[in-house]
This record gives structure tokens, C-alpha cells and sequence, in this order.
């Protein structure tokens, strides 16, 4: 068993310079870091967009209400209920681009000289101890000083490579879905705001205010299934809202403490079959 163990770390050493100086790592959880901060940074402008889309509508209400067809007031309150959430997620989605501008952070700094440095010397320690025999008393030292470099090296990485593979194993498609109804809601709104903005110019004559004013009645069945269609897809905006939500919080927070407790398990049991326990 103890010539096995003798084995077994200094390859578990070698294996992770290895893999370490390779940079496959590095390149593939830079690659998904850089994905996950682009859906981020969409979805973001999305909710800003919404809800710049829902400012101007509730804010020209006022301005066209005497025109009589009264639309703005309608569209108002059909938005009234998701304009709150819409505001709530846009402060989410800030914090989850965020956390994953933060892990791009801490990705970059993992894959400098100094975390290879670091591993590079425990590995060496490492082989010593399990070669040398005056050093073998400083093996368990060494040991633990291996596997603290590796999380300290592949933590974050590896965190965020399995976070975006159960984002696009389970994820991705519900996201695509709900970000597209999401800009179905924007276009609606963005369409009734141009269509609002009828109003009758100062030098207008009687005349032309009557062809305008009967423009607007023919156009006003145009408008109100425009409004049917918006209230329908608001109500099943928020849905998808939520769903972005979860889905975020998710991917940027739950998962990557998740597999960074299970790397602390898996190197702590890894830890303890190795040394024989």
C-alpha cells in the first residue's frame, strides 16, 4: 500500500503540471466565461429595453390622451403589473454580469506564472518526499500542499466549465425561448409608441385635423388588436421573466458554489483514499 501511495501522488504531481502548463483548461473556461458574459450582457440590454420601452409609453400618456383614442392609457395599464419585475430583473441581471465578469477575473489571474509556480514547486515537493527517504517525513506536508495548489489553480476553471455544461445541457434552450418572447414584448410596445405619436401640429387646418382625426379611428382596430396581442404576451412575460431569474441565479451563483464544494469534497476524499485512510 505504501509503495502504491508512493506512486500514485507523484503522478497525481506530474498529471497536474501537466495539465496546467497545457492551457486546455485555461482556453475552454475562458472561451465559456466569455459566452456566458455575452448572454449576459443580451439579456441585460433586453430588460433595459423593456423597460425604456415602458417608460416612454407611460410617459407620452399625457401628451396624446386628447387625441380621443385614449391607447396610452390603455397600455399603461397592461404594463403596470410587469414594470416592477422588469426593474427587479434588471438589478439582477447586474449582479449576475457581475459575478461573471468576476469570474473572468479570477480566471485570468489563476492562469498566471505565479499559480504554475506554485503547483509547479508542491509537485516537486511532492516527488522528493516520496523519492528521497530523509524527506519522507514531510510527505503529508507536501501532499496537502499539492492539493491546495490544484484547487487554488483548476477551482475556477473547472467551476466554470461545469457550469456552463449544465447550462447548455438543461438551460440553454428555455433561455432562448424566453429571452426571444421577451423581445417579442419590446417590439409590441416599441410599435404602439410609434403608433401613438399622432398628434396635430399647431399649424394645422380644420380640414387636415379631420383627415388625421379620421386616420386615427380607421387605424384604432389596427391598435386595439395590437393591444390584445401586448396583453397577452405580457402576461406570459412574466413568466419568462422568472424564469430568467432562476436561471441566472442559477448559473452564477448556485452552480459555481456548488462545484466548488464538491472540488473541496472530491480532494479531500482523494486526499484521504491516496494517503491510505
Amino acid at each position: 500500500m505504501n509503495r502504491w501511495i508512493r506512486v500514485v501522488w507523484p503522478a497525481l504531481a506530474i498529471v497536474a503540471v501537466a495539465v496546467a502548463l497545457s492551457g486546455t483548461v485555461d482556453r475552454i473556461s475562458a472561451a465559456e466565461a466569455t459566452g456566458a458574459l455575452k448572454r449576459a450582457l443580451v439579456t441585460f440590454a433586453v430588460a433595459r429595453g423593456i423597460n425604456g420601452a415602458i417608460s416612454v409609453a407611460q410617459g407620452t400618456e399625457l401628451a396624446i390622451e386628447p387625441a380621443g383614442v385614449g391607447v396610452v392609457l390603455s397600455v399603461g395599464q397592461i404594463l403596470d403589473p410587469i414594470n416592477d419585475l422588469i426593474e427587479r430583473f434588471s438589478a439582477i441581471m447586474l449582479i449576475a454580469t457581475s459575478s461573471i465578469g468576476l469570474q473572468n477575473l479570477l480566471l485570468r489571474i489563476t492562469s498566471t506564472p505565479g499559480f504554475d509556480v506554485a503547483l509547479g514547486a508542491a509537485a516537486v515537493w511532492v516527488l522528493v518526499a516520496s523519492t528521497v527517504t530523509v524527506a519522507r517525513q514531510s510527505a503529508p506536508w507536501a501532499r496537502r500542499a499539492l492539493l491546495a495548489a490544484i484547487f487554488a489553480r483548476f477551482a475556477v476553471p473547472l467551476l466554470v466549465i461545469g457550469s456552463n455544461l449544465v447550462f447548455a445541457t438543461f438551460l440553454e434552450s428555455e433561455q432562448a425561448a424566453a429571452l426571444q418572447a421577451l423581445e417579442g414584448v419590446r417590439a409590441d410596445i416599441e410599435e404602439i409608441n410609434r403608433d401613438s405619436e399622432r398628434l396635430p401640429a399647431p399649424d394645422e387646418t380644420l380640414l387636415q385635423r379631420f383627415d388625421n382625426l379620421l386616420d386615427q379611428t380607421l387605424d384604432r382596430f389596427d391598435v386595439e388588436t395590437a393591444l390584445t396581442r401586448l396583453q397577452e404576451r405580457v402576461s406570459a412575460a412574466s413568466e419568462h421573466v422568472v424564469s430568467l431569474i432562476v436561471i441566472f441565479v442559477l448559473q452564477t451563483v448556485l452552480l459555481p458554489l456548488g462545484f466548488i464544494w464538491l472540488f473541496i469534497e472530491l480532494l479531500k476524499t482523494a486526499g484521504l483514499r491516496l494517503a491510505g485512510r
